[in-house]
């Protein structure tokens, strides 16, 4: 069994790796971060092309594979055992990618931080995490954010 956790650096994503080393039997773990290439943020962003460099891709990327091995270190550090990572370019979209992943590594399940989202917000800019539920053939299990104290 393979656990497949993806992570981006968030708080969110920090959380989901602490949760599946404190909850889930120990199995080897491979720490996905997703970047989008040059031509797919093009695509998906075309009033945005002067903005959008050749020094950005390779910058991207670099921040890509900080962010796996940060993931990765951080769920060896909590205790998950035979942990490796990858930064996957992202070639349509990022719950895709993830998915493509976990299918390629025959994941038993996949993990990842929600970044709770909600109402319009959510509608409007989609939720990655609900598009791995709903479109991953494996378990999948959102850890949602920790809960802030209330004022």
């Amino acid at each position: 069994m393979t656990i497949l956790i993806a992570y981006d650096g968030s708080a969110d994503s920090r959380s989901a790796i602490e949760f599946a080393a404190k909850h889930l039997a120990a199995q080897p773990t491979v720490v996905v971060t997703v970047w989008e290439p040059l031509l797919v943020q093009l695509r998906k962003y075309p009033l945005a092309a002067g903005a959008i460099s050749p020094e950005t891709e390779t910058e991207a990327q670099t921040q890509a594979e900080y962010y796996a091995k940060e993931g990765a270190e951080l769920a060896a550090a909590a205790g998950l055992p035979e942990v490796t990572y990858r930064a996957v370019a992202d070639n349509e979209s990022i719950w895709k990618t993830i998915v493509d992943v976990a299918d390629e590594i025959d994941a038993s399940l996949i993990v990842t931080g929600s970044r709770g989202l909600a109402g319009v917000r959510s509608v409007l800019l989609g939720s990655v995490s609900n598009h791995v539920l709903h479109h991953a053939q494996r378990a999948t299990l959102i850890v949602p954010p920790v809960a802030r104290p209330k004022a």
